[in-house]
């Protein structure tokens, strides 16, 4: 099983990413689901959504977890029943969970892809990327900003929150790996730590509520 990744973030949160390489009747081993996600399974129409939900579950079971132990709320927002903290992301051949004791945290894995560009105007200030060396470095740039405006959401949850104009990432370089985010939202200020990695063509950024 290809655990492709594990983070020790802090001594109470860790990051765990999956590469799903294997097939889905591969993956159903060992996973037993719930009523309400096998039916979830079951309506996936998609291999590839199919099979990252499964490995999902390998990770859970990783971090100590089964798929009873996991509950989404009236957002969405998915929750242990221990009163841990989760995120959870699934992008094309990798899946990701983040699990912390006390902290509230996000995680999102994106694939870099060229139409970030024609999207950008939708969750940032596309100028400010021109002094970037090229294209490649526009994208890989974007993509981390749109990952942690991703994880941010997952965090706050809450309908209405606009990526423009609430979350803001505050300015970075590739090789800090790190930077920090305010979202502004309805008379309320709160702090995140966001940290990002590069592998195989992928950004997975994860953010903590400070």
């Amino acid at each position: 099983m290809p655990l492709y990744k594990t983070i020790t973030v802090t001594p109470s949160i860790t990051v765990f990413i999956w590469k799903v390489t294997e097939s889905e009747d591969e993956l159903a081993k060992g996973i037993v689901l719930t009523d309400v996600c096998a039916n979830r399974f079951e309506g996936m129409k998609s291999e590839a959504h199919r099979k990252g939900f499964l490995s999902i579950r390998h990770l859970l079971a990783k971090a100590g977890y089964v798929d009873h132990d996991l509950y989404y709320d009236a957002n969405g927002k998915p929750h242990l029943k221990d009163g841990n903290h989760i995120s959870i992301t699934h992008s094309h051949d990798f899946t990701g969970i983040i699990v912390a004791h006390t902290d509230e945290v996000g995680i999102d894995i994106e694939l870099q892809r060229e139409k970030i560009m024609k999207i950008a105007h939708k969750f940032t200030q596309p100028e400010e990327y021109r002094t970037l060396a090229n294209d490649e470095a526009i994208i890989r740039k974007l993509t981390i900003v749109w990952g942690a405006k991703e994880a941010l959401y997952k965090i706050y949850s809450e309908k209405g929150l606009s990526f423009l104009q609430h979350i803001d990432v505050k300015e970075f370089t590739f090789q800090e790996g790190e930077s920090i985010a305010e979202i502004t939202y309805q008379g309320k200020n709160s702090s995140y730590s966001v940290d990002f990695l590069e592998f195989e063509g992928y950004t997975c950024v994860y953010s903590v509520k400070l």
